[in-house]
């Protein structure tokens, strides 16, 4: 089954241990319903720096990922629904990015 890349962007930080609490069930109950889909829950990302031949920017580039996820899916379509149901997603603070794991 191929493999996919749930790239983050955005998200907030919560701003009491309580609301960390609720973030992170919501974030399980999202893996849970996934099952075994879920290949590598991967996590949250620090702030990138960006590579070029040019040199290294520091400033996370133009739109900064917040942290990622691998997961297996029967295709793009049915990934991209597995992500409708993030967290940063249904609350309107982030986006998921849907890329395939091309096998090389």
């Amino acid at each position: 089954m191929p493999k996919f890349a749930f790239v983050y962007h955005g998200g907030k930080k919560p701003e009491s241990p309580e609301e960390g609490e609720k973030v992170m069930a919501e974030w399980g109950a999202w893996y849970g319903s996934m099952g075994a889909a879920v290949v590598d829950g991967g996590g949250p990302a620090g702030m990138s720096q960006t590579v070029s031949n040019s040199g290294v920017a520091e400033d996370g580039g133009a739109n900064p990922v917040s942290g990622l996820t691998i997961v297996e899916a029967a295709d793009q379509g049915a990934a991209c629904e597995m992500a409708k149901g993030c967290p940063m997603v249904k609350d309107g603070s982030g986006s998921v990015e849907v890329a395939e794991i091309l096998q090389m």
